[in-house]
Formats: C-alpha cells, structure tokens, sequence
C-alpha cells in the first residue's frame, strides 16, 4: 500500500504563508459519542466540505471574507452528476471533484453499504459546507449547530466528516 503526502512546498508562496501564520483553532476535548447501536442499524449522513451545491441551490458565497459559513442540504437521491462544485479554494484541484462526485460528498458509496447491510441506511438528507473558512465564529455558533439539529431531527445516528 502507498501513501501519499503533501507538503507545504507544494503550494504558492501566498498560500504558505497564510498558512504558516494562520491561527489554528484547538478544540479540546475533541467531542465525540459512541454508538448506540450496531453500525448495521445506523442511518448515517455525510457532511462534506467541499463546497457542493445541487442544481437551483445558490452557489457558495466565494467573495465572502472569511469564507461563506453557510450550508446546503442535499438530498439523498440526488443524481451526482448534477451536483455543483462552488468551493473557493485554488490550493486543490478541484477535477476529480467536477467528474465524481462521490470523491467528496459519496451518496453512491453509502447506498453500497447500506445494501451489503455494512449501515442501516442513508439519511434522507446531507450536508455541504464550503471549506477553507478563516473567520470560523459565526459557523462554530451557528451554522454547524443548526446542520447538525437538521440531522437530529432526521434521526441520524451517524454524521460522516468528509473533508476536502
């Protein structure tokens, strides 16, 4: 098996710096909460950061300083072809994302799953925010609560971070 591993030096001297001068937020403990129940019987929701949007969704805010601390919801049976890629970010190639995907947000994935009986279900909905956000505030206090109410009130079990 081969990994691969990025590095700094991949990215443009303006990202670098950024990043080397960025306050990263610390969150300690690091919340979690342990299953209930087996994994087999859980209905389980994605929640991407890679800025998707569904057609006739407004597209992620790329202006916004600080980033657009914003969600959309996606519904489950959603053709993956149709969903829009409206992340900000130029420090990854976002190519992969354009032709499958299942790379960030994997519904299709899920339904595997879901019918080899690896998961109960999908959720009816999941969630996509758009990452690369610097001034975290206002997401931290609202925005990822309410997301995370909508998948409550769902009855998700399970809350699956895909990060881009």
């Amino acid at each position: 098996m081969s990994c691969i591993v990025g590095s700094l030096s991949e990215l443009s001297l303006k990202d670098r710096v950024f990043l080397r001068g960025y306050r990263w937020r610390r969150i300690d403990p690091v919340p979690w909460s342990p299953l209930r129940k087996p994994l087999s019987e859980c209905r389980v929701a994605l929640v991407s950061s890679a800025g998707l949007v569904a057609p006739r969704q407004a597209r992620f805010d790329a202006r916004m300083r600080g980033g657009d601390p914003s969600f959309r919801e996606i519904p489950d049976g959603i053709a993956m072809g149709s969903l829009i890629d409206s992340h900000r970010s130029r420090s990854f190639d976002h190519e992969g994302i354009r032709r499958d995907p299942n790379l960030a947000l994997p519904i299709d994935r899920l339904h595997e799953l879901a019918a080899s009986g690896r998961i109960g279900e999908p959720n009816r909905r999941h969630i996509s925010f758009m990452g690369s956000l610097t001034a975290t505030g206002t997401f931290v206090r609202q925005t990822a609560p309410a997301a995370a109410e909508l998948l409550v009130e769902d009855g998700a079990d399970v809350a699956l971070l895909v990060p881009v």
